[in-house]
């Protein structure tokens, strides 16, 4: 059971990590490119420039994606709220799934491995059902 706990965790800080903030101008673009380097920096589809640390200038830290994309939920209720959620959270499902198909070719550890492999199933069947939902509430593709 413990073993379960740490592979849960570890996803959903997987998830949290990715940056919701990817769909915050209303992004409905295809799976994001993320381009990173060595030093821990990332280019969002944006253009944004984002790091681990967000020390850098013109950057970016996880935890203020995080509070970008809330904020960006702050205010909203109803179908507004459902049609951001949905939003938000299909491109920072892709990311997810993007960064698990690296784990995949350059993790050392199979556990690593076998989680992203459970990532990009369970992942990328909530994108397709959230599709779905946009299309069939909100006539969104």
């Amino acid at each position: 059971m413990q073993k379960n706990s740490a592979i849960i965790l570890a996803i959903v800080t997987l998830v949290v990590g990715l940056g919701l903030g990817y769909a915050m101008g209303g992004n409905k673009a295809p799976a994001p490119q993320v381009a990173s380097n060595a030093s821990g920096m990332h280019m969002m589809p944006d253009g944004t420039m984002m790091s681990n640390g967000g020390s850098q200038p013109q950057t970016m830290s996880m935890s203020d994606m995080m509070a970008s994309m809330n904020a960006g939920l702050q205010g909203k209720t109803g179908d507004a709220f459902d049609q951001e959620f949905l939003s938000e959270m299909i491109v920072h499902h892709q990311g997810a799934v993007q960064m698990a198909q690296l784990a995949l070719t350059n993790a050392k550890h199979q556990e690593i491995k076998d989680l992203a492999k459970n990532i990009i199933s369970a992942q990328t069947s909530e994108i397709s059902e959230m599709q779905g939902w946009q299309k069939n509430w909100y006539g969104n593709n």
